[in-house]
């Protein structure tokens, strides 16, 4: 993977945080092209909720960005969940460290 791309969100829950893990796991099952992984961090205050998702690539990333499903899945499916539009950072991901 030469230059990953992805998003960072940054919101706070309306339901529990399983519920929006059960969400992604079916988004997962869609097999987008592309998608390269996601991470949930959930805040010690129980509602703040960072997500992380990675893809191959910004093409892949704006393919589903430009995608009806997706958006039609983000206003009925994942919006609802939180209680106010979330923040996003997009961009090229540098690096990771792994122990």
């Amino acid at each position: 993977m030469a230059d990953p791309y992805g998003t960072v969100m940054i919101g706070r829950l309306a339901v529990p945080v399983e519920q929006l893990l059960a969400s992604q796991a079916d988004w997962r099952g869609r097999n987008v092209p592309g998608f390269v992984r996601e991470s949930v961090l959930l805040g010690d205050d129980g509602r703040t909720v960072v997500m992380t998702v990675v893809f191959e690539s910004k093409d892949a990333y704006l393919a589903l960005a430009d995608d009806p499903g997706q958006d039609e899945w983000w206003s009925t499916v994942a919006r609802p969940m939180l209680e106010e539009d979330p923040q996003w950072i997009d961009g090229h991901w540098a690096g990771t460290v792994e122990a």
